[in-house]
């Protein structure tokens, strides 16, 4: 399943808005969103895979551990809307828009958590699944597969969008995030729907991992988005940040997926904003990361022990002190390289685990895809909580 998934994502950021020049397969009618069977989060609905024992063990350097509970604030001044990665696999060149394993799995990782500072509203959406990308991958593809696709995912997510904007919205301050496909689909909504338009002025932040976003080499403003800058202060609004993170030790390969613009041209680069420093240089990274393996991550390779001789229970683990990040910029990738402070001494491991592992290698032009959002969860918490501090002063 990880060769699949690994396959699938880098294609789907790039499909999901459509391409190529066949016809257009037959586009599937529109979803009902004002049922909230289809929203994977929906303030108050149940079932909502929003509502997940977020419990983290806190492992110091010198090895003691304490348990952090985590609570969710139904009354948070703002929202959040969140747009999933590459994760379905349903049989078919289209998701389903029934709620499974893998749909949960992911909001538990990337999402949920921000429910501590704002409401949370989370689309199904018919994704390019892993099955049919795949498909692409071996060189035999499905129908539909190729050519022009059907912008079925975009489509699906702009109509969540408006109906958000239209039924909950209510003026608040909104966070858009999302990842890998999510930040593809993303990305293409606030080109049309918010970039230059009233609606703007809602738009508190947009968070896009495991992405390449393109702007002016040296520059905060233009590229992909017009008028909306990258973020460079914590209570700076209507920014956006942007990243794909691979180890300081091992850098984006020539043939890797992330780190430069999917449209190269002599005066763009990827973004990369720093959520431990926003300002620029390095910072100590708030990493919240799974704890065994339940997750996508162990499936590619189990984390070890977290502490010599002690045993975690809780579903997520944070390492204060462990992680440093720092925005790398070279001629050709712009990245966050995240640096761990190993200390053989400690009882504390000094590893971490992230990597797409397939048949033994590490896959080097994937970087630390599979955790972009553990591993900066907490900075981006304080980050969220202090633009909607900063919205309640305007």
């Amino acid at each position: 399943m990880i060769r699949e998934w690994m396959a699938a994502c880098a294609l789907a950021v790039g499909l999901a808005v459509g391409g190529g020049a066949a016809a257009q397969p037959a586009t599937p009618e529109h979803n009902d969103y004002a049922n909230t069977a289809n929203w994977l989060c929906w303030p108050g609905a149940t079932p909502n895979a929003c509502d997940v024992d977020l419990t983290t063990t806190v492992v110091k350097a010198d090895g003691s551990m304490t348990i952090e509970p985590f609570k969710a604030d139904p009354k948070a001044p703002i929202d959040c809307f969140y747009v999933y990665p590459t994760v379905s696999r349903d049989p078919g060149l289209l998701s389903d828009m029934t709620v499974k394993t893998e749909e949960r799995d992911v909001v538990r990782q990337q999402f949920a958590r921000f429910g501590a500072k704002c409401r949370l509203y989370a689309p199904m959406y018919r994704q390019f699944t892993l099955t049919a990308l795949f498909s692409v991958m071996s060189g035999k593809p499905m129908a539909g597969a190729t050519g022009e696709r059907p912008k079925t995912p975009y489509t699906d997510v702009v109509d969540a969008w408006n109906y958000y904007l239209a039924h909950e919205n209510h003026g608040r301050g909104v966070v858009l995030i999302g990842h890998s496909q999510g930040s593809g689909v993303l990305t293409q909504l606030i080109k049309t729907e918010i970039d230059g338009k009233p609606v703007q002025a809602r738009m508190l932040s947009a968070i896009l991992m495991g992405t390449s976003l393109a702007v002016p080499k040296g520059a905060d403003v233009g590229g992909d988005f017009k008028t909306i800058p990258l973020c460079r202060g914590a209570s700076q609004l209507g920014c956006v940040i942007a990243y794909a993170s691979f180890r300081d030790d091992s850098p984006p390969p020539e043939n890797s997926r992330f780190g430069r613009p999917r449209t190269p041209g002599d005066n763009l680069a990827a973004a990369c904003v720093n959520p431990a420093n926003l300002a620029g240089g390095g910072g100590a990274l708030e990493s919240y990361l799974p704890s065994g393996t339940d997750s996508i991550v162990a499936a590619s390779r189990p984390p070890g022990p977290w502490v010599k001789g002690k045993t975690v229970t809780t579903p997520f683990v944070s390492v204060p002190g462990l992680l440093i990040a720092t925005c790398v910029s070279t001629p050709t990738f712009n990245y966050l390289a995240i640096h761990v402070n190993a200390d053989p001494a400690s009882p504390r491991t000094s590893e971490i685990t992230g990597d797409i592992v397939v048949g033994g290698a590490v896959q080097k032009d994937w970087g630390l895809h599979l955790i972009d959002a553990n591993l900066a969860m907490g900075n981006l918490l304080d980050i969220v909580g202090l633009e909607a501090r900063a919205a309640a002063k305007r």
